[in-house]
């Protein structure tokens, strides 16, 4: 009974410091049960019959949570009288604190269960993603704040629920960032159905957040360009009506929403790119057999032209957003601030082109094996940029046509329609480049391998020779006892100086094992170099990308060339549905690419 206990007790600490590495006994397996699948004869088939299932039913209750909240958002578009602004954040607020209460069971009660995460998958939630989800929701909180602030100034024309709705999206946005920073490599093995329940909810919640983000922009959008359509079409909320008085703080609080207002768009979509993933990865068994994931660490030796060329983008690009930002924003913007504005596009987006293009040729070129094992966050990273691409390819395409159709000759649609095709193959060739890098092995595991065997060999070579100093150390002092004394400083410094010289001989065995491998790989370190610099500059160059529309630069919008060919309504449809989109893939390529980088 004793041994029982001890044996129990092991097994659970062996549980809380959730170890992937080691291979768990069969009795601490919960294999998924499901009623459709009760007569299998095999456990192992039941298992996996049930795990489908309980995909596919929670897949369908986020669609349908998805389908009944874009019937509410798509409503109140259309038919604003029928169903209003505050409706949708009712129905919103339902499903945050429906979220809410099953997060807080998740951490209370399912993740503390005995064998609930005997794995770990180390590849999702890389501290990019994490971080990201940390510095968005900061933004968006500090968003909601303002919104508080503003609606509270403004309280006489304003309903209450624009105070209280903030206000649940604050606690909704601080538990789930807790949730993701913690949990988001857990592959949990009790309760399955339910969990996996309860992240499509929280998907499908982030979903509606991100359409109502969307539809809601189109506000802000005609605070930027001036344009009164829009009151128009909204004449009949009382949210259009509120003017915000002559006031400071009122002031600060309508500029910081605007400002902040992408910020939370991005964090909806990187929230469901991270609950994606812990979704496939509910029970989930990693093998004991696969090779464990080396953390690689980032670092900018060897790489020289990349950050020069990539800072002197990023500086362009920052004095071109704020000359087009001062002159934009004026009454009449200038036409000169729009040819300024594509130009920098215009040379930019080749030189982007042509690294991409490069970098492929040089994963073609190196004899690297393809990676094959089955990874859930490297599949989604691939349909995440596939998908967000589709945004800026389709404003591309849709402004090629109006610009086609109307006079290509002309200086501006000249720019514009250059500037359409390059962001087009821009966009396919970084993708063939950051899709073929992140399926690639690196070859810093073998260098660590080699690296650690010839470090062992030499010192247990080095260990010899003490232990036989050592041996006839102990015999010289028994036939000498009466000079031991005598002698035991110069054994300690004698000892101390032995130490130094063989930690001396190993570091310089493993420096000639170090110029061995790269004597031995030479063919490959320009490779390598030039894949670095090549990454690197295309992650400055993708984060300059994603300041510029992020934080208020629409010239696709505001320029008035494709409004007027397609219309108001249509055109600014197109951009709403493109315009995000293009900025999360801007962000989700930085992080492709630096996983690029570190494994080069």
């Amino acid at each position: 009974m004793s041994g029982n206990k001890v044996t129990k007790q092991k097994s659970c600490q062996h549980c809380k410091n959730r170890s992937a590495s080691a291979p768990h006994d069969a009795s601490t397996i919960h294999y998924e049960k499901f009623w459709l699948y009760r007569h299998c004869s095999s456990v192992q088939q039941r298992d996996r019959q049930a795990q489908k299932a309980g995909q596919l039913f929670s897949g369908l209750l986020a669609m349908n949570v998805v389908f009944l909240g874009s019937a509410f958002i798509s409503s109140m578009i259309f038919n604003h009288v029928a169903i209003t602004l505050a409706d949708v954040w009712i129905l919103l607020s339902i499903l945050k604190v429906l979220c809410l209460c099953w997060i807080i069971y998740y951490l209370l009660g399912t993740s503390r269960q005995p064998h609930a995460v005997l794995y770990r998958d180390s590849h999702a939630g890389p501290m990019w993603i994490r971080g990201s989800v940390l510095l968005f929701g900061i933004f968006s909180i500090l968003l909601n704040t303002f919104h508080i602030g503003y609606s509270a100034v403004l309280i006489q024309c304003k309903s209450r629920v624009e105070i209280v709705f903030p206000s649940i999206e604050i606690l909704f946005i601080c538990t789930q960032a807790f949730f993701l920073w913690h949990h988001s490599k857990d592959c949990i093995q009790v309760q399955h159905n339910f969990t996996r329940c309860g992240l499509m909810l929280t998907i499908a919640t982030n979903l509606l957040l991100w359409l109502l983000a969307v539809t809601n922009d189109t506000i802000h959008m005609e605070i930027e360009s001036q344009l009164r359509e829009v009151e128009q079409r909204f004449a009949g909320n009382e949210t259009v009506s509120c003017t915000c008085p002559n006031t400071t703080i009122c002031k600060v609080f309508q500029k910081g929403y605007i400002l902040l207002y992408p910020f939370n768009t991005e964090f909806c979509l990187v929230c469901c790119s991270v609950l994606y993933v812990m979704w496939k990865n509910v029970g989930r068994r990693i093998s004991h057999h696969h090779v464990p994931h080396v953390k690689h660490k980032f670092k900018l030796q060897g790489v020289v032209f990349g950050p020069l060329l990539g800072a002197i983008a990023v500086i362009i690009g920052i004095c071109v957003f704020m000359m087009y930002q001062i002159q934009a924003t004026s009454s009449v913007p200038d036409r000169q601030v729009f040819v300024m504005f594509y130009s920098y596009y215009v040379v930019l987006l080749p030189l982007m082109s042509v690294g991409a293009v490069a970098g492929t040729i040089i994963h073609a070129l190196e004899k690297k094996e393809l990676d094959t094992v089955k990874n859930p966050t490297r599949s989604l990273d691939v349909i995440l940029l596939m998908g967000a691409a589709l945004g800026q390819i389709g404003m591309s395409y849709f402004s090629i046509v109006a610009l086609v159709a109307t006079d290509p000759r002309e200086l501006l649609n000249s720019l514009i329609l250059s500037y359409s095709v390059l962001l087009i193959l821009q966009t396919i060739t970084q993708n063939v480049f950051i899709i073929d890098g992140l399926h690639r092995q690196p070859l810093v595991a073998i260098t660590e391998a080699r690296h650690t065997g010839h470090a062992r060999h030499h010192a247990a070579a080095s260990e010899r020779p003490e232990e036989e100093e050592s041996t006839t150390g102990s015999k010289q002092g028994h036939t000498h006892s009466g000079k031991e004394e005598d002698t035991k400083e110069e054994q300690i410094h004698e000892a101390c100086d032995q130490r130094r010289l063989s930690m001396l001989e190993l570091g310089h065995e493993l420096r000639r094992a170090s110029l061995s491998y790269i004597h031995s790989y030479s063919h490959l370190s320009w490779k390598r170099r030039a894949l670095r610099e090549i990454s690197f500059f295309l992650v400055l160059c993708n984060i300059i990308l994603w300041v510029i529309p992020t934080f208020g630069a629409h010239p696709v919008f505001e320029n008035g060339l494709e409004k007027s060919f397609y219309g108001y309504s249509t055109w600014f449809a197109i951009v709403n549905f493109g315009l995000p989109l293009g900025v999360f893939y801007r962000m989700h390529s930085v992080g492709g690419l630096l996983e690029v980088y570190v494994t080069a």
